[in-house]
C-alpha cells in the first residue's frame, strides 16, 4: 500500500501537481489516481440529462461509463474554470446510484476529498451505469438559481461525474439534453441530431464539454452578430416573458460593432463560431461566466426595453466576450489545470480579469454600449475606489494577494470589504492596465498604446482554441516589446505595494475630482442596488430599508460607532429616506454646528449616533487636465 501511494506521489510531482493532489490513509487505501496525458482507453462516456423537472428545479443524470475491472474513482468537478475556485456544488447532488450488469455497485466516498467516489469494478463488467439527480437552488440563498418555469442553464460541471486519472481533454463524451416540450436551446456545442424533446450533441471531450453550457427557455431568440462571416457569433437569449425579446436596430447595431471592435483590437479570434447565452430574467441568476466559445450572462428583464436605465451592466457582455481571448485561449499557466480537481492557482486573475475589466469598458464605449460620457463616468467611479475607497490596501493588504480571495472567501459576504478587500485583481487591475497603456503613450511620443500589446499577446495564432499559457514574465517580455523599460518592477510596485493606482488617469490628460453631484454611474449603480452611496462623504454605503452594507473603515460612520448590519431607522428625527441622509449630510455642510445625527437598529437595541461630518456630499468625477493631451478619448473612441 505504501508503495502504491508513493507510485501516484511520484507521478504527481512529475506532472508538476501538488502533493496534497494524491489522497490515502490506512481506512480507505485507494489514491486518487492523478491525471494522465493518455486517451481514456475504455471508450467513450455517454450522458444523459433531463432538465424537465423544472417544477422541482431538478436535472436528473444517467452516465454510461465505459471502465476496466478493478479500481475505478469517479469525480465530480470541483474546482470551475471562471471562478478560480474550489465551488462545483457538490452538496446539492443526491440520489448517487451506481450499477453494472443490472447489479448495484457499492460506491465509497474518499475520506478527505469529499468530491471522489471509488468504485469496486468486478469482473465481467465492461460499463458502468450512474445515475444521480443535481438539485438546483430552490432560491437565491442556496446559490444561484439555474431553473425556473421559463428558462435553465445547463452547466455539465454541475451535473457530471467522470473518471480520474485522465486528462479531461482525453474523456470523450456524447452528451444529450432533454428540455421541456416546445423549449429552444442556445449552446456552443453542435447538435448531431434530435429526438422530440432531446438534443443530442456531437461527440465533443469532457474538457470542452464542461467548457460548453446550454441555456434553454420557453421565449427564445436567435441573433446573428456578425452576418454572411465565415466564424459565426450569435446571441441566443431567453427571456421571462416573449415581449423581454425585443430588440430596437440601435440596439442591435452597438452588438454588432462590438464584435467588430474587438477583431479590429486582437486581428485575430480564438473560436470556431460564438454564441452569447443571454437570459433576461427577474426570477434565474444574474451570471457572468466566460466559455471559449460562448458565454452565460444572466441580466434583468430590462437589459433592451428599458435600455437607457440599465446601461451600468450593459459591459457584461463585452467582459464576457473578451475572455475567449484572455483567461480562455491565453491562460495564466497556474490556471491551466488538467482536469477539474486539480488546485489552480490565481497568481495572474490581474491579467486575465484586470485586463479583461479594462477591455470590457473600453469595448463598451467603443461599440455604443455605453456613450462616451458614460464611459468617462464609470471609470470615475471605479477610480475613486482606488482612491480613497480600500483603505485595507492603502495599509496592510495589495493587488496581488486579492487574487488569493476566489479561494479564500469564494464571493462571501465580508463585514469590511473596504478593509479587507475582495477580488481587487479586477479593478484595481483595470487600473494598473490603464496606467500601462499611459506609459507605453509616454515612452513612444504616442505610438504606441496598450492595443499594441494587446495584439501581440492575445492576437496570436488565429483560429486556435486550445490553451496557450503563459507566466509573468511573458507579460514583462511582451511590454517590453512594444516599449522597453524595467516592467517587472513597475508592475510589482503596483501589484505589491499600497496606496492610490489612479496614476492612469493624469497620464490620460484627466483628472479624479469629487463633486456634490452624483454622476450618471453612481446614479446607476445606486438604482441597480438599491442603495444610497455615501462612501466619500460620511462613509456609509446603505441598501434597501436602511440596511447598512458597508462602512468605510476609519471614516466618520466608522468613528461615530457604526457598523455593518445595522439598520438606520430615523435621519434627523425622521423616517429614513436615501433622500433624507443625503439632505442631511448638505446640512451638516451649510451649517457646521449640526451633525449628522441617525437613529440605528443594533440586533434588538435602538440608539442614536452623530456623525461631526461637514464636507457635504461627495461624488466621484473625472475632468479634463488641459496642461497634458486627451489620450483617454482617444484609448475610448471607435477604431476604424
Amino acid at each position: 500500500m505504501k508503495v502504491t501511494r508513493l507510485a501516484s506521489a511520484i507521478a504527481a510531482a512529475a506532472l508538476g501537481l501538488p502533493s496534497f493532489a494524491v489522497f490515502a490513509d490506512m481506512a480507505n487505501p485507494l489514491p486518487i489516481p492523478p491525471p494522465q496525458n493518455v486517451p481514456y482507453a475504455p471508450g467513450t462516456i455517454k450522458i444523459d440529462v433531463d432538465g424537465t423537472d423544472v417544477a422541482h428545479r431538478i436535472f436528473r443524470v444517467h452516465e454510461t461509463i465505459p471502465v476496466a475491472t478493478g479500481p475505478l474513482t469517479l469525480l465530480y468537478p470541483q474546482w470551475i474554470p471562471g471562478n478560480h475556485s474550489p465551488t462545483g456544488p457538490i452538496d446539492k447532488i443526491a440520489g448517487l446510484v451506481v450499477k453494472a450488469n443490472g447489479q448495484t455497485l457499492t460506491w465509497t466516498r474518499d475520506q478527505y476529498n469529499v468530491y471522489a467516489f471509488h468504485i469496486d469494478v468486478p469482473q465481467g463488467v465492461s460499463a458502468v451505469e450512474v445515475n444521480f439527480e443535481y438539485l438546483t437552488p430552490q432560491s437565491s440563498r442556496e446559490g444561484r438559481v439555474v431553473v425556473t418555469p421559463e428558462m435553465l442553464d445547463a452547466q455539465w460541471s454541475a451535473s457530471t461525474l467522470y473518471p480520474a486519472g485522465y486528462f479531461a481533454r482525453q474523456i470523450n463524451t456524447e452528451p444529450s439534453l432533454k428540455l421541456p416540450a416546445g423549449w429552444q436551446a442556445g449552446t456552443a456545442l453542435e447538435v448531431a441530431s434530435k429526438d422530440g424533446d432531446t438534443i443530442h450533441f456531437k461527440p465533443i471531450n469532457y474538457d470542452d464539454l464542461v467548457d460548453s453550457p446550454v441555456f434553454a427557455g420557453k421565449y427564445f431568440k436567435r441573433v446573428d452578430l456578425d452576418p454572411g462571416a465565415a466564424t459565426p457569433v450569435h446571441v441566443d437569449i431567453v427571456a421571462d416573458e416573449a415581449k423581454y425579446l425585443e430588440i430596437k436596430p440601435e440596439q442591435l447595431k452597438a452588438h454588432l460593432d462590438l464584435v467588430q471592435q474587438m477583431y479590429k483590437l486582437y486581428g485575430a479570434h480564438h473560436y470556431d463560431h460564438y454564441d452569447f447565452l443571454l437570459s433576461l430574467s427577474d426570477k434565474m441568476g444574474g451570471e457572468g461566466l466566460e466559455h471559449h466559445r460562448s458565454s452565460e450572462d444572466g441580466v434583468g428583464t430590462g437589459y433592451f426595453t428599458e435600455w437607457d436605465k440599465n446601461w451600468g451592466e450593459r459591459d457584461l457582455l463585452s467582459h464576457e466576450f473578451n475572455h475567449s481571448w484572455d483567461g480562455k485561449y491565453r491562460r495564466g499557466a497556474d490556471l491551466a489545470t488538467p482536469n477539474f480537481n486539480v488546485p489552480m492557482g490565481d497568481s495572474l486573475l490581474w491579467v486575465y480579469e484586470g485586463q479583461t475589466e479594462f477591455w470590457g469598458q473600453i469595448m463598451a464605449t467603443r461599440s455604443g454600449l455605453w456613450t462616451m460620457d458614460q464611459g468617462h463616468d464609470m471609470l470615475a467611479y471605479m477610480a475613486a475606489t482606488y482612491d480613497k475607497g480600500r483603505p485595507g490596501l492603502a495599509s496592510w493588504r495589495n493587488v496581488q494577494d486579492t487574487t488569493n480571495d476566489p479561494t479564500m472567501s469564494q464571493r462571501a459576504p465580508l463585514p469590511y470589504r473596504n478593509y479587507q478587500g475582495s477580488e481587487d485583481y479586477y479593478v484595481a487591475g483595470e487600473m494598473i492596465w490603464l496606467d500601462v497603456d499611459g506609459k507605453l503613450r509616454e515612452l513612444t511620443g504616442n505610438k504606441r498604446s496598450i492595443d499594441d500589446f494587446a495584439k501581440a499577446f492575445f492576437g496570436v495564432n488565429p483560429g486556435a482554441w486550445d490553451v496557450d499559457t503563459y507566466t509573468f514574465d511573458d507579460v514583462v517580455r511582451t511590454l517590453d516589446g512594444a516599449a522597453p523599460y524595467d516592467w517587472a518592477k513597475y508592475l510589482r510596485e503596483r501589484l505589491d505595494g499600497h496606496g492610490s493606482l489612479t496614476g492612469g488617469l493624469a497620464s490620460h490628460g484627466w483628472k479624479l475630482v469629487y463633486t456634490d453631484k452624483p454622476s450618471a454611474a453612481v446614479k446607476a449603480m445606486e438604482e441597480r442596488r438599491h442603495s444610497a452611496d455615501l462612501t466619500y462623504s460620511i462613509g456609509l454605503s446603505i441598501g434597501k430599508g436602511g440596511d447598512i452594507s458597508d462602512v468605510l473603515w476609519d471614516g466618520p460612520a466608522f468613528n461615530a460607532g457604526i457598523s455593518p448590519g445595522m439598520t438606520v431607522i430615523a435621519v434627523n428625527g425622521h423616517d429614513y429616506a436615501p433622500d433624507a441622509l443625503k439632505d442631511a449630510v448638505t446640512a451638516s455642510a451649510k451649517d457646521t454646528s449640526q451633525p449628522v445625527e441617525l437613529l440605528v437598529k443594533n440586533f434588538d437595541e435602538y440608539k442614536t449616533v452623530r456623525i461631526d461630518y461637514h464636507g457635504g456630499l461627495m461624488y466621484p468625477h473625472i475632468e479634463r487636465d488641459s496642461s497634458r493631451p486627451d489620450h483617454l478619448t482617444e484609448l475610448m473612441k471607435a477604431k476604424k
